[in-house]
């Protein structure tokens, strides 16, 4: 029986590593991406070789969506050469950065940088990516608990973020059709180095969400990437269209 295969955007660092860590200790094999630390990337293949699975990893620069067709290409040949397949079932669109910048002072730079990361990136790699995957798979885009609640400096990024919950319903709507499924996680404040780190490693930040989070703590990567891990388990097939957010409840 063929192993699943997840493709996972960002999958060097952070919440995408966790997420393929996670996966491949489901049984499910992983290509991933990076931007530009290759030696991350071939750690983690070394990682999910560790625990019996298999790995491949990519160099993409989301924000550059003149190269999806070739990066499909890239897809089909890895595919074909290191897994002996033609398709793969899950899609996580997880490469993101993060920009801090007061409604008024952000500038069309960063405004741009933000779309084509968070918003054109994830839309046109989906749609060049979709001849590869399987009928019935699934895909999981990544969200935030800003688009929710409103904390100044964000508004450019969140609003990114709203314009992926709203796609995500009609991806989710136009793809059932093949039976593939499309759900979008919202983290809280997590500690990674995602920018800049603050919730990681700036004292006063982390007590300011651990004290508006029901559970009392800031979010770690493996709370996220569990969460992405269950929506792509077998129990989560009938999940379809929605928004889940991953914030041990903050801002309620």
């Amino acid at each position: 029986m063929n192993r699943k295969i997840a493709l996972i955007t960002g999958a060097s660092r952070g919440l995408g590593k966790s997420t393929a860590l996670h996966l491949a200790a489901q049984g499910i094999d992983v290509i991933g991406t990076y931007n530009s630390r290759a030696d991350e990337a071939q750690a983690l293949v070394a990682e999910i070789e560790s625990l019996g699975g298999r790995a491949a990893m990519l160099q993409l620069d989301v924000g550059q969506s003149e190269s999806f067709a070739n990066f499909s290409s890239e897809v089909a040949k890895v595919l074909k050469n290191h897994f002996d397949r033609q398709h793969f079932d899950f899609l996580v669109n997880n490469a993101g950065i993060g920009v801090h910048a007061n409604f008024v002072d952000t500038t069309v730079e960063q405004f741009d940088l933000l779309m084509n990361i968070h918003f054109k990136g994830p839309f046109f790699l989906t749609q060049n990516l979709l001849p590869l995957m399987n009928d019935g798979g699934r895909i999981v885009n990544i969200s935030s608990g800003l688009a929710r609640f409103s904390l100044p400096g964000y508004g450019a990024y969140a609003a990114m973020k709203g314009a992926m919950e709203v796609l995500t319903r009609y991806q989710a709507k136009e793809l059932g059709a093949r039976g593939i499924a499309v759900n979008i996680l919202a983290p809280g404040a997590i500690e990674t180095d995602f920018g800049g780190g603050a919730v990681r490693d700036i004292a006063a930040v982390n007590q300011m969400v651990a004290s508006n989070t029901a559970l009392g703590r800031a979010g770690q990567p493996d709370d996220i990437g569990a969460a992405i891990a269950l929506l792509l388990s077998p129990g989560g097939q009938w999940i379809n269209g929605q928004r889940i957010e991953a914030s041990g409840g903050m801002f309620l």
